[in-house]
């Protein structure tokens, strides 16, 4: 019952926090299944799906004349990867543990923690699902040729880095309107299957439709990110550091948001909500 708190260095205080946030992470991606390697099954095939859903759609719709010159299915696999890293970031950090959560009755877990082990399990699910998936294809189909692997490995993660940052502001959001971040997060997750700018290339639209998309920085990670993959592909109207500028100033925000919910939650609140 009677202790004595002896005082831990920094380095030990640094080392107990990652500890907290390993074992954290290993939680979030164990959520949906118990088995890990099931879990990251069903997110590879989910992102085979939505692959093969957009590979019909632009042969129906008649759209491949509008990808870049090059391996067509790495042209779509490149929006799609980019999509699920940013989409699935902002779905982890919403659903992340909050400051009326049960876990934090218990000392050493706090929000950062929770937040910073939901963005990694996010990141660690993605990176993975996206290593297997070009594996295969390397081995079972064609080779895989990227132009500038570290710029596209760049681009992936500000991706995410962004999802985070847009997670923040729906996490903020969360303890006084549940129900509002529940749909909001969801209708940004639908935009972005149009606004994302995975289906076309930002060198052939007009200026009246480029203006519509500008204003997303998912659309100019994959605009990017597709100049580094692909050699015949220049970018000229997407930037690489505007999506960075865009997920540091919502992340600022996200986390005043969230220090202001956490010093007035309520454990009352779980259980009028």
């Amino acid at each position: 019952m009677f202790q004595v708190q002896t005082p831990k260095s920094r380095t030990r205080t640094v080392l107990g926090m990652a500890e907290l946030i390993y074992y954290s992470a290993v939680r979030d991606i164990r959520k949906n299944h118990r088995n890990a390697l099931v879990g990251l099954i069903l997110n590879i095939f989910q992102t085979v799906l939505m692959i093969v859903s957009f590979y019909a759609m632009f042969a129906l719709l008649g759209l491949r004349g509008a990808a870049v010159r090059g391996d067509y299915l790495l042209y779509i696999m490149t929006g799609i990867f980019l999509y699920m890293a940013h989409t699935k970031a902002m779905t982890s950090i919403v659903s992340s543990e909050g400051p009326a959560s049960a876990m934090m009755q218990h000392a050493p877990m706090s929000t950062a923690i929770s937040i910073c082990a939901a963005a990694l399990s996010s990141l660690y699910l993605q990176f993975l699902s996206i290593v297997v998936i070009l594996f295969i294809y390397h081995v079972a189909y064609k080779p895989v040729v990227i132009d500038n692997p570290i710029g596209a490995m760049e681009m992936f993660m500000i991706a995410w880095f962004s999802g985070v940052a847009v997670g923040m502001i729906f996490l903020g959001i969360k303890p006084w309107a549940p129900e509002v971040t529940r749909i909001g997060s969801s209708i940004y997750g639908r935009i972005n299957m149009i606004a994302s700018g995975k289906m076309f290339l930002a060198n052939t639209l007009p200026a009246s439709m480029l203006a519509i998309f500008n204003w997303n920085p998912l659309f100019h990670c994959i605009d990017q990110m597709r100049g580094d993959v692909f050699l015949n592909y220049t970018p000229h109207f997407s930037s690489p550091t505007y999506p960075v500028y865009v997920a540091l100033a919502l992340l600022m925000i996200g986390l005043l948001g969230e220090f202001y919910a956490r010093r007035h939650a309520s454990v009352s609140w779980n259980a009028a909500r």
